[in-house]
């Protein structure tokens, strides 16, 4: 099956399910199939699926609950980082299960997701909307503090080529953050090109898509790449 065949695919599985927001193994299992860099995450129903998945991904892991009705985890105490052992996952599995359906008690619980646990490193945010003059829309900028205060971001018109996302990568401020500051080794610019091209190419073909967040991408040193740590899309309702 074709990257954009399997796209489809996703996506027809979720609106036949009513649902308008990817969970966020679909969101990733999304990206994969476009191409763009994501870390390694399986979706798992019971402590031994979840042992299972964290020996064939390597601790330390992190787990998440995965529940189409809790879209924010952090807020349900639904989110464990950095686990290094069979029986701190164990543990992290009870406690993240207690703490959703105290959380709210109607939820559907689909499980927890298992996913490889990455370094930090430099973050940005690569974003795709539906502009109502403009159309399909990209959207570039640094993670954390610098998008959610700062606002830090640029923008171009799906799809982009090269040019394009070489000038939205050097024209927001915190540009000289990507190019190393204090003896910090050069971002992998080229790995966020072709994240930048892959994204905009994905807002272009595929425009049921809404939003397209993929927040944080860990961008690593020049030549090692970079690795998105989660996504979020929002389907258009019709």
């Amino acid at each position: 099956m074709n990257a954009k065949a399997r796209v489809a695919e996703i996506l027809a599985s979720v609106k036949k399910e009513g649902r308008r927001e990817l969970l966020e193994h679909e969101a990733k299992s999304v990206l994969t199939a476009w191409g763009i860099p994501v870390n390694r995450t399986e979706l798992v129903r019971t402590k031994e699926e979840a042992l299972e998945a964290a020996n064939s991904i390597g601790y330390p892991v992190n787990v998440k609950i995965c529940s189409p009705d809790i879209l924010h985890k952090s807020d349900a105490r639904g989110v464990k980082v950095g686990i290094n052992s069979g029986e701190e996952l164990k543990h992290a599995f009870d406690e993240i299960m207690e703490n959703a359906r105290a959380y709210r008690s109607d939820a559907r619980i689909l499980g927890v997701t298992v996913s490889e646990y990455v370094p930090p490193a430099r973050e940005v945010i690569v974003g795709g909307m539906k502009d109502p003059t403009f159309g399909p829309t990209l959207m570039f900028g640094l993670g954390g503090v610098w998008v959610e205060v700062l606002r830090d971001v640029s923008f171009r018109v799906a799809p982009i080529d090269r040019v394009d996302a070489e000038e939205m990568i050097r024209e927001i401020k915190g540009y000289p953050i990507l190019e190393g500051v204090r003896g910090e080794p050069k971002a992998d610019i080229d790995a966020l090109v072709d994240i930048l091209l892959k994204a905009g190419r994905l807002t272009y073909e595929f425009q049921e898509i809404e939003e397209m967040d993929i927040n944080p991408i860990f961008t690593f040193e020049e030549g090692r790449g970079a690795k998105a740590v989660d996504a979020r899309f929002i389907l258009s309702s019709t």
